[in-house]
């Protein structure tokens, strides 16, 4: 569930949403997400001084609370 929405939200987000590719890293307690998006949109991504990335982490972390598990976004 939290990979759909990160994916959702990015591609909303990108001129490129073909581009958007998001990755899941399983851990024991911990999910890693990567998230691969085309070089002309990754300033759409991060936004002015990291706001867009920071928010995108909020909304995934506050999802991934209700499945008992910590979510780590690493935009490549």
């Amino acid at each position: 569930m939290v990979k759909s929405l990160l994916e959702y939200l990015a591609r909303s987000l990108v001129d490129h949403p073909d581009e958007v590719k998001v990755s899941q890293i399983d851990g024991e307690r911990s999910v890693i997400l990567e998230l691969r998006v085309s070089p002309e949109d990754m300033g759409k991504v991060i936004g002015k001084q990291g706001r867009i990335a920071q928010a995108l982490r909020t909304l995934v972390k506050a999802a991934a609370v209700k499945e008992g598990k910590r979510v780590m976004i690493e935009i490549i």
